[in-house]
């Protein structure tokens, strides 16, 4: 049986044994009390840090550790692959690579030492070398388990990412009416593996770094290598390493530092919990952001178009695409503009509301004590406290709440004349073509500008919302993301002109004056 054989310290080694490890070394102290001392004072003697001292093999008698953190590992790989490799009692002793064990016995590298531990002892799929404090530390926080061995400077990271997680489970923002029942979870592995499943593709890059100087968050970028302008991504992994950001908990975290401009009320940056839907825009040539610990991915670059589309655009025919399509961009502008036309027309414009139609609008609206604006102000801001305190009610009684509170309340201000029933049917088809715009974050942009046309049409009726909506189109067509204008997708169809009919060689079709 062959022993293990280890350089002696010299004196600076014995000197540092003895004094403790100096808080602001990024290097590995050689002496294992020491690290397992510093480990400890650092993470806390948090209760769920494990640490495990161990021999190795027979053959290479040497005092160990495997220090982890128990709530984030996989303990079973643990205890059943990771030590039992460095544990065993029989087999043969680890070979150098050149056959001689008396290249072993004799050799004072303990850079071979490790790697005969690393490439014929340690049973582990993933496994890297560890030689600073600060990667020490951060693997352990991350879920793997680290290998530190006595009399050296040294350790081992072995992969044992573990823990609960939810499980992949339908989304429940972006219903799935036809296609993947799948959505994302708070896992970035699985993340990407729900989108590995679905492009088996070399050219699907995927990168991983963390960001956040408190939280040390992975976040993950993916795109299609040749679907894409290499300097999109470029200016993507720019302006997150850039951005001075202490935490990164979710995805809306990063938005601020992704977009182009950030004195808008519109998003500039798309985000879903569908994998299918990342991965049609990742072959379309987007980039996708992922951050571990949120379901929701980043789209960049956006326009405005992309707000409208949902996956079952793409599984329907092209009949059925347009009409949903047109039927959602109808509900925007309805959901947008209807209280502020009421309003204008009552107020300013009575001799456009055809005759019958006034006679009982005005009949409806006798005894109201309160202007238009004011009618469907209130009538605005009750609907929104109903819908919010339905998302925020417990799920069994969130939907009672909304629809019962919406009859009483409307039926009950009727009745008190306090408004009018056609200013309740105005605010209730708005209310409910706001549900058909397919993004959240577009919709809650569409309820507060709506508040600006209303305040226009009470001030200055029709003319009021023809300047408001001027305004909004030249600001939306101000917006850029990444450098894409935000309405590109509405560009005038230019057709595709041959590259013959611009040679020079060529007479130009063209007609004479």
């Amino acid at each position: 049986m062959l022993s293990w054989i280890r350089t002696k310290p010299n004196k600076r080694d014995q000197t540092n044994e003895s004094k403790p490890a100096d808080p602001e070394d990024n290097g590995l102290d050689a002496n294992l009390d020491a690290m397992l001392m510093r480990i400890s004072k650092k993470l806390g003697s948090s209760s769920d840090l494990a640490i495990r001292r161990f021999k190795l093999a027979k053959a290479c008698p040497v005092d160990a550790a495997a220090v982890y953190i128990g709530t984030l590992t996989d303990r079973q790989a643990i205890s059943e692959i990771v030590l039992p490799s460095l544990m065993a009692e029989s087999g043969e002793p680890p070979m150098p690579s050149n056959g001689s064990r008396q290249g072993l016995e004799h050799s004072h590298n303990q850079d071979a030492s490790l790697e005969l531990i690393y490439e014929q002892m340690l049973k582990i799929g993933e496994a890297s070398f560890i030689s600073d404090w600060p990667t020490l530390v951060m693997s352990v926080l991350s879920g793997k388990t680290v290998i530190i061995f006595d009399g050296y400077g040294k350790a081992i990271s072995c992969c044992t990412k573990g823990g609960e997680k939810r499980s992949v489970t339908e989304p429940s923002t972006q219903v799935a009416i036809r296609g993947p029942k799948e959505g994302f979870n708070e896992a970035l592995e699985t993340n990407i593996a729900l989108i590995r499943r679905r492009i088996k593709n070399p050219d699907l890059i995927v990168e991983v770094f963390k960001l956040g100087k408190d939280t040390q968050t992975d976040i993950g970028i993916l795109h299609m290598q040749g679907k894409i302008d290499e300097a999109i991504v470029h200016e993507v992994k720019k302006r997150l390493l850039e951005a001075d950001i202490a935490v990164v908990l979710e995805s809306g975290f990063l938005e601020k530092s992704l977009e182009d401009q950030s004195a808008t009320i519109f998003p500039t940056i798309y985000n879903t919990e569908r994998p299918d839907a990342v991965s049609m825009y990742l072959l379309s040539g987007k980039v996708a952001i992922l951050v571990d610990g949120t379901p929701f991915a980043l789209i960049v670059p956006t326009v405005f178009s992309q707000f409208f589309y949902t996956p079952e655009d793409y599984y329907d025919r092209a009949d059925i695409r347009v009409f949903l399509r047109a039927l959602r961009y109808i509900s925007f502008f309805v959901s947008l503009l209807l209280p502020s036309l009421y309003i204008a027309a009552i107020t300013f414009h009575q001799d456009m509301i055809p005759t019958t139609f006034l006679i009982h609008t005005a009949a409806a609206r006798e005894g109201i004590p309160f202007p238009a604006f004011v009618e469907a102000s209130l009538m605005e801001l009750s609907f929104e406290v109903l819908r919010e305190a339905g998302i925020r009610m417990p799920r069994a009684l969130g939907p009672a709440i909304s629809i019962v509170g919406a009859l009483v309340l409307g039926q009950a201000a009727v009745q008190a004349g306090i408004v009018s029933t056609a200013m309740l049917i105005v605010v209730s088809i708005t209310g409910i073509a706001s549900f058909a715009t397919p993004a959240y974050n577009l919709a809650i942009a569409v309820r507060l500008i709506r508040l600006l046309f209303m305040i226009m049409a009470a001030t200055l009726g029709f003319y009021g919302i023809v300047v408001t909506l001027i305004v909004m189109l030249a600001h939306l067509s101000s917006l850029r993301s990444f450098g894409v204008p935000y309405l590109s997708s509405f560009n005038p169809f230019r057709p595709n002109i041959p590259k013959e009919a611009h040679s020079p060689d060529k007479p130009s079709a063209a007609k004479p004056n």
